[in-house]
């Protein structure tokens, strides 16, 4: 059931999964300080990490990537269609990036994008998490590793499933995701960008 009506209510219920700031919550549950009024100000996993709490970073990790899945699957078990289910991946994570729960400023959304892919585009999903993995263990850089694997996706969504559908709804998180990795790029290009398990942790949550 691919409509107008299902497409609007697919995205409509993946913005609103989006929206939910597992960093904050966490960062509560943990007894935290708010992730925005530290580091760098990001409502991420990477910036939650900076407070020293490893439970707190792993329970945003884990909980903005289920907002992707939880997106995807939840418009397919309704029976909405394909498209509208990965529409719904997608408003997801705009809804991360952009939500109405903090002011339309949100984390970056390498977590919750490889939700969305594993779960609308399973294979296209483990090749970026492969390659997000071999960049980051070869360089130790958390962005660049994002970034490889941004452009990795649309063109393995391509390649897997011939849909030009994946491909945009892809292109359109990596292109997105690349947006809000523009400081990241020019700390990488002026190599001043720090490491994983440096004194400074990147900003790729």
């Amino acid at each position: 059931m691919n409509s107008a009506s299902s497409f609007v209510l697919a995205i409509v219920l993946g913005y609103a999964l989006g929206c939910i700031p597992f960093a904050v919550v966490s960062s509560k549950v943990f007894g935290l300080p708010d992730p925005r009024s530290y580091g760098s100000g990001n409502p991420g996993a990477t910036n939650v990490l900076r407070s020293g709490n490893k439970k707190a970073a792993l329970m945003t990790l884990i909980g903005d990537a289920l907002k992707g899945v939880a997106a995807v699957l939840l418009v397919r078990a309704l029976g909405m269609g394909e498209v509208s289910a990965l529409l719904a991946g997608v408003a997801a994570f705009v809804g991360h990036v952009f939500p109405a729960t903090l002011g339309f400023r949100g984390g970056k959304g390498v977590a919750t994008a490889a939700g969305v892919m594993l779960a609308a585009v399973p294979w296209a999903g483990v090749i970026a998490l492969a390659l997000w993995l071999a960049v980051a263990f070869i360089t130790r850089y958390s962005s660049l590793a994002a970034l490889v694997a941004a452009c990795s996706a649309p063109i393995s969504g391509l390649m897997l499933t011939g849909s030009a559908t994946v491909c945009g709804a892809l292109a359109a998180m990596s292109g997105l995701l690349i947006w809000r990795h523009a400081e990241n790029i020019r700390r990488l290009m002026n190599g001043t960008e720090s490491r994983i398990g440096g004194k400074k942790a990147p900003s790729a949550g």
